[in-house]
């Protein structure tokens, strides 16, 4: 049986989960719904995923409400948490946020790409000296970003920022 406090806590993690799907759905309901594309407007995303938090949301408070949260691996001990992983992919998402505008989807979304890299790298104990990492991270982010911004731009229409007027970068 599981002590009060891991109780509350759990039952914290389901009531915050819920407030999120709430903010959400605010969110959604702000966003104008006229259809667009194929009869979905794009308030449809938001209202499915805050759903989604919802029923997430409704099975954690139950979870933690009829015995707390099951089949959960015990804690290991006092494992300190990863600092510097959360401040490089942090910066990562902050920087992209930041030069999305600037430089464009492709490049920021590759650097962003790099920088979380470098944290997961870090965390695993694996993140390598030199140059060679850094490269390779950003020639594997720019291998994603610039089919993702190619199909958004040219498939579907939806303008992303760009560096050039070309469209293609």
């Amino acid at each position: 049986m599981l002590q009060t406090t891991q109780l509350r806590q759990q039952m914290l993690v389901g009531v915050g989960v819920l407030v999120l799907a709430v903010g959400l759905a605010i969110g959604a309901w702000i966003i104008p719904s006229e259809a667009g594309y194929a009869g979905i407007g794009p308030d449809f995303l938001p209202w499915l995923v805050s759903l989604a938090l919802l029923a997430c949301g409704g099975f954690l408070v139950w979870e933690a409400a009829t015995g707390g949260f099951r089949d959960m691996d015990d804690a290991d001990g006092d494992e300190p948490p990863y600092w510097m992983g959360f401040v490089w992919m942090s910066a990562g998402l902050l920087i992209n946020a930041a030069l999305i505008t600037t430089i464009g989807f492709v490049f920021s979304c590759a650097l962003c790409f790099v920088l979380a890299s470098r944290g997961m790298r870090q965390a695993q104990g694996k993140a390598g000296n030199g140059l060679r990492p850094w490269l390779l991270d950003a020639v594997v982010g720019l291998l994603i970003s610039a089919p993702v911004y190619w199909m958004f731009t040219k498939f579907l229409a939806i303008n992303l920022p760009g560096l050039t007027q070309s469209g293609w970068l």
